[in-house]
């Protein structure tokens, strides 16, 4: 039976969504923030604001704000690189970090990781059946998903990058404890998904058993950023009722 959103342990409503600022530097990222206000608590930051250059000024500037930082990083190399570079990031306030990779690495990653919160990416998003096959994964999609999830949590992962197709799945094999932290997420009525492929409406994720959900282009995209940001956040509120 899929664990009910209300049921599992609390989480500020607010901070459930977690707003990602996908842009090209720390001006554009600033002014979305300021723009977003109190609508938004939780921020994910992550390749294209690393490349900028921009990327602990602009982390550090965000915890001054008392927001969340996600640090969607997804480190993958051998264990011992992966664990050092954990030990630094663990130093830099940041309540999540995304990693891939095997046992090993999850391992070398967990056992650096302080109070940061280690979550294993399961399946890209953007991945569909037809990729996993031209990798030459045989698979079905979410029993992928469910395998790599198992190894994450046993290997120290605090939780798990999942889609909400599959969050419902993976509450009804690990239960409550890991957490669940779901992108590609539209709003109702949306059309538009651009490059991902697996992707729930807030509520759904939420009443399948994510317990965050990462949105970016449709409120970034948004006429109004922040009336965008309150109607997600209404949202989650009714179904958390």
């Amino acid at each position: 039976m899929t664990e009910n959103a209300s049921s599992r342990p609390s989480i500020p409503p607010r901070q459930r969504l977690i707003v990602a600022l996908d842009v090209p530097g720390a001006d554009a990222a600033r002014a979305l923030v300021r723009e977003l206000g109190d609508a938004v608590e939780f921020y994910k930051i992550g390749l294209e604001l690393m490349a900028s250059g921009c990327y602990f000024e602009l982390l550090d500037w965000l915890l001054a704000r008392d927001k969340r930082v996600f640090a969607d990083l997804k480190f993958y190399d051998i264990p011992a690189t992966v664990a050092a570079a954990v030990r630094q990031m663990a130093r830099r306030g940041a309540s999540f970090l995304t990693i891939q990779g095997d046992r090993a690495i999850i391992e070398a990653a967990a056992s650096e990781k302080g109070e940061l919160e280690i979550l294993a990416v399961t399946v890209l998003t953007s991945i569909g059946r037809k990729d996993l096959r031209e990798m030459g994964i045989a698979l079905e999609v979410e029993s992928l998903v469910l395998q790599r999830a198992k190894i994450a949590v046993t290997a120290g992962a605090d939780g798990l990058i999942a889609s909400g197709l599959e969050a419902a799945a993976l509450r009804s094999e690990l239960g409550p404890g890991p957490r669940i932290v779901t992108p590609g997420v539209r709003p109702a009525g949306t059309d538009a998904v651009h490059d991902q492929k697996r992707v729930v409406t807030p509520a759904r994720a939420l009443a399948s058993g994510a317990d965050y959900i990462v949105m970016g282009r449709p409120i970034r995209g948004a006429p109004s950023p922040r009336q965008a940001a309150e109607a997600v956040q209404a949202e989650i509120a009714a179904t958390l009722r």
